[in-house]
C-alpha cells in the first residue's frame, strides 16, 4: 500500500518537475525524403509484406467508390475556391498537410489518410498552391536508442523527450505542378512505420519548414486520431508532459499570424487544443472534413 502510494507522489512530482519541456537527445532523430523511407526502416517480415501488399491494392482499387465521391466533393469545392480567390492569391499561398503516424492510425485510417492526402493535394496543386505533405512518428518502440543512451548514463530523473523521432518529407512545397505521388503513399500504409507520435515537436518542425517559405499565406492541417504519447517519455516525466508541450506550441503558432493552423481529428474532439478545428466520427468521412477544412482556410471563413 505505503509503495504504491509512494510510486503516485513520485509520478505527480515528475509531471510537476517537467512542466518545462525537454529532449534527452536528438543525436538518433531521422528527417527523411518518403522516397528514401525503406533506408531508415528495418526489412519487412514476410507478413507485414503481405499486408502491405494488400493494402496498398485496397488502397488502388477497392476505394474506387469511395474516391469518385471524394473527388466529386473536391471538384465542388475547386470551384468554390477558384470563384473566391485571385491567382495571384492562390500563388502566394502555401498549404502544408501533417499526418499523424501513431499506432493507432494502423488500419482503415491511415489508408484513408493516404488517400485524401492524395485528393487534397491533387485539387490544391491544380488551382495553383503550393502544397507539402508530411509525417511523423517514431523509429521504434520503448524509446528507441535515445533511451538505450540514457540507461548508460545511469537514468537520471526526468529526462525530457526520451525516443527516437522520425518525420517524413512526402511531398516537399518546392514541387510545382499535379502530385503524382503514386508509390510514395505506399510506404505510409507500412504497419511497421505506426509507432509513437511527439505532436508538440512534429508541428514545431512543420512550422519551421513554412517559416522558410516566401509565399505570404501559409496555412498547416494538422490530421490526428489522438493524443501525443510515447511511452518511454511518459514513464520519465509524468503524463502530462507531452500533451502541455502541445498545448504551448499550438498557443505560440496560433498567437504568431504567419501561419493559419488547424487540426482535423478523426475520432477525436481537437476543439480543446485548437482554434480552427473538425472532427470526424469515422475515416470514411476524412475526404470531406479535408474539403470542407482547405475550403474554409483559404476563403477565410470558420470551420464549421
Amino acid at each position: 500500500m505505503f509503495k504504491s502510494l509512494f510510486n503516485r507522489a513520485l509520478k505527480r512530482a515528475g509531471s510537476k518537475a517537467a512542466d518545462t519541456y525537454s529532449v534527452f537527445t536528438r543525436d538518433f532523430d531521422v528527417v527523411v525524403d518518403a522516397t528514401r523511407l525503406k533506408e531508415v526502416l528495418a526489412p519487412l517480415s514476410p507478413d507485414d509484406a503481405t499486408a502491405l501488399d494488400d493494402a496498398w491494392t485496397t488502397f488502388e482499387t477497392s476505394l474506387n467508390s469511395w474516391r469518385t465521391t471524394a473527388n466529386l466533393q473536391a471538384l465542388e469545392t475547386t470551384g468554390s475556391i477558384r470563384d473566391a480567390t485571385s491567382e495571384h492569391e492562390r500563388q502566394d499561398t502555401v498549404v502544408s498537410i501533417l499526418v499523424d503516424h501513431s499506432g493507432s492510425m494502423r488500419g482503415q485510417s491511415i489508408l484513408l489518410a493516404a488517400a485524401t492526402v492524395e485528393i487534397a493535394c491533387d485539387f490544391l496543386s491544380r488551382l495553383g498552391y503550393r502544397v507539402e505533405i508530411l509525417g511523423f512518428t517514431t523509429l521504434d518502440w520503448k524509446g528507441g536508442q535515445s533511451r538505450r543512451l540514457w540507461k548508460r548514463r545511469g537514468s537520471p530523473q526526468y529526462p525530457g523527450r526520451l525516443c527516437d523521432l522520425l518525420h517524413i518529407v512526402y511531398r516537399s512545397a518546392d514541387k510545382r505542378g499535379p502530385p503524382a505521388l503514386g508509390y510514395v503513399l505506399k510506404d505510409m500504409l507500412r504497419r511497421d512505420l505506426l509507432k509513437e507520435n511527439v505532436d508538440g515537436e512534429a508541428l514545431e518542425w512543420a512550422a519551421s519548414r513554412l517559416y522558410q517559405r516566401p509565399e505570404k499565406h501559409k496555412i498547416l492541417i494538422v490530421l490526428s486520431d489522438g493524443a501525443p504519447v510515447d511511452d518511454s517519455t511518459l514513464h520519465e516525466n509524468g503524463p502530462n508532459f507531452l500533451i502541455d508541450h502541445l498545448r504551448t506550441v499550438i498557443a505560440r503558432i496560433e498567437a504568431d499570424d504567419r501561419i493559419l493552423l488547424a487540426a482535423i481529428g478523426i475520432n477525436w474532439e481537437t476543439d480543446s487544443l485548437y482554434k480552427h478545428n473538425l472532427r470526424v466520427t469515422a475515416p470514411e468521412d476524412l475526404a470531406g472534413a479535408m474539403t470542407d477544412m482547405l475550403r474554409n482556410v483559404l476563403i477565410g471563413s470558420e470551420p464549421q
